[in-house]
């Protein structure tokens, strides 16, 4: 008994060593320290659990925050993997695609990107109830990891790279203002025909 407790004790410490973390411990490498989170579906699992994870992290979630993350569209597919006959077991697909967008200052649209999460599960063709039962488990699950995606998608957005995306976004703002300034300016300066007199009979 001391020498198997002994052999997990010397595991979790190598493992340790290693950098290993089991899933949902320790603290990840965020550098920002506040955002404002939003969904289009404001009350939804996706955004309420991801604002949780956040904070958890020690990032301040809060509509004051510089910068945004938007979800924008939330997707859920599911396909036959594998086809079987009769009331056997199949195979199913389930996908969730998260599009979401990085929104700065005067909402300028810093970059915009998606994060996709598959799984494969069987589905007892004799158990219906146990079969949805056991989808929406895995969908609960999927949107751990879905989240846990989008963490990892956050931990490369660097105030420094946030700052770059924002200069970038002001100089096509300024751009395009230009441009219709320009065109503006065009059609203001082109003498307008007189329209067309046609002799009184």
């Amino acid at each position: 008994m001391i020498k198997r407790n002994l052999l997990v004790v010397g595991l979790a410490v190598l493992l340790s060593a290693c950098g290993f973390q089991l899933r949902g411990t320790g603290q990840s490498d965020l550098s920002l320290r506040e955002l404002d989170v939003s969904a289009r579906n404001a009350y939804g699992d996706t955004v309420k659990q991801l604002r949780q994870a956040l904070e958890n992290d020690g990032v301040a979630v809060r509509s004051s925050a510089p910068y945004r993350l938007i979800l924008t569209r939330e997707e859920e597919n599911q396909r036959a993997a594998t086809y079987a006959g009769g009331s056997r077991s199949a195979d199913y697909e389930l996908t969730t695609v998260l599009n979401y967008t990085i929104a700065g200052l005067n909402n300028a649209e810093l970059l915009s990107d998606k994060v996709t999460v598959r799984r494969v599960y069987t589905r007892d063709g004799n158990n219906v109830t146990g079969g949805d039962q056991e989808a929406a488990q895995v969908r609960k699950e999927m949107r751990r990891d879905l989240i846990q995606a989008m963490i990892v998608r956050l931990q490369l957005l660097t105030p420094a790279r946030l700052d770059e995306l924002q200069k970038d976004a002001d100089a096509r703002a300024r751009a395009q203002a230009q441009a219709l300034e320009d065109a503006r300016r065009a059609q203001d300066e082109t003498p307008q025909q007189s329209p067309l007199e046609l002799p009184v009979q």
